[in-house]
């Protein structure tokens, strides 16, 4: 009887010893290499032997063997989820498989800023995120954007430009929900407040700081400028803003602004029309705005840049001492042959 019992505990341990060697060695044991960012993409209906080879042709696996056995253990190839996913040097199959599983993906650092127009927005989208470029643009004309308070002429104002974290799976009307959260998030209470004092709507603020954030670079003259444009607006006087008329155009190429630039039909001419145009002239970046929402109270009414080409500006009070200020950049201009 002892001697069974011996030959009993003496299976048993090799058992466990097997069971544990096993489970250390198809799923605790370091089984990844890597030496480069580690980030592999997983598409939508790719299988688990697509996935395989991804890491295969990456050198990821120690061994390859191992990893096929640990994924069919814990069913991995049943549950496949698209994503871009991160693999970090020294993980083991059990690590590996449960990230994949669960779908713990490594966020996109989606980043944009000095963009003029939608459609360029919607390259640089197609270009970080799997988002086709058509489809967002049909997107933004859809019925979809009203939902959020927008047409298709202030839709931009929507976008606050920043660095954001976005997974690569997110579909262009997610990532449309996400920005609008932005934008909201953006838009705090504090943001709203200086809006009302001042009256006018957010999306007004963000069309005045598009048109200073296209007179100048200088981060000095953005309050000041959105005070010349304020005081324009608070007298019911047109804004005249030269690159309205370029945006109108469809060129802001243009150097020089001529008597038929002024004639052209459009709402986004205001040198014909009154108030603000219907909607940004580009994508304002927060400093701007936030230079718009604290604009410098002042009694300027015209403002011209100067003729060192240095990219600042003259402030006028008259119109007598603002012609005076044009007539010399007219000069300069004409002295370096930019007739348009």
């Amino acid at each position: 009887m002892e001697k069974y019992i011996k030959y009993i505990v003496l299976c048993l341990f090799v058992l466990v010893s097997c069971l544990l060697f096993s489970y250390y060695y198809f799923l605790k044991k370091s089984n990844t290499t890597v030496t480069d960012d580690g980030i592999i993409y997983i598409h939508k209906n790719d299988s688990f032997e697509d996935i395989v080879q991804i890491l295969r042709k990456k050198n990821y696996l120690k061994n390859e063997y191992t990893f096929t056995k640990a994924a069919a253990l814990k069913k991995y190839p049943q549950c496949i989820k698209p994503g871009r996913y991160c693999i970090v040097d020294g993980m083991n199959n059990n690590q590996l498989i449960n990230r994949l599983r669960i779908g713990e993906q490594e966020a996109v650092h989606f980043t944009f800023n000095n963009i003029r127009t939608l459609s360029d927005f919607a390259k640089i989208l197609s270009q970080q995120l799997p988002i086709d470029s058509t489809d967002f643009m049909q997107l933004a004309n859809d019925t979809i954007i009203r939902q959020y308070g927008f047409n298709s002429q202030n839709f931009i104002s929507m976008f606050i430009p920043n660095t954001y974290q976005v997974f690569w799976t997110t579909t262009p009307t997610d990532f449309i929900k996400r920005m609008h959260k932005e934008y909201e998030k953006f838009w705090n209470s504090e943001r709203l407040a200086k809006a009302q004092k001042i009256n006018f709507s957010p999306i007004e603020i963000i069309t005045i700081a598009s048109i200073v954030e296209e007179e100048t670079n200088k981060v000095n003259e953005y309050p000041i400028i959105a005070g010349v444009y304020i005081n324009r607006l608070k007298k019911g006087w047109p804004l005249e803003a030269c690159p309205t008329l370029k945006f109108a155009l469809g060129d802001f190429s243009i150097k020089r602004i001529l008597d038929k630039h002024l004639k052209i039909d459009s709402p986004y001419n205001t040198y014909r029309n009154i108030g603000l145009p219907p909607g940004p002239i580009r994508m304002a970046s927060p400093q701007v705005i936030d230079s718009v929402l604290n604009y410098k109270h002042h009694d300027y009414m015209f403002f011209c840049a100067k003729s060192d080409f240095s990219g600042n500006h003259h402030f006028s009070r008259t119109l007598r001492e603002h012609n005076q200020h044009a007539s010399e950049y007219h000069r300069a201009l004409n002295r370096i042959k930019i007739y348009r």
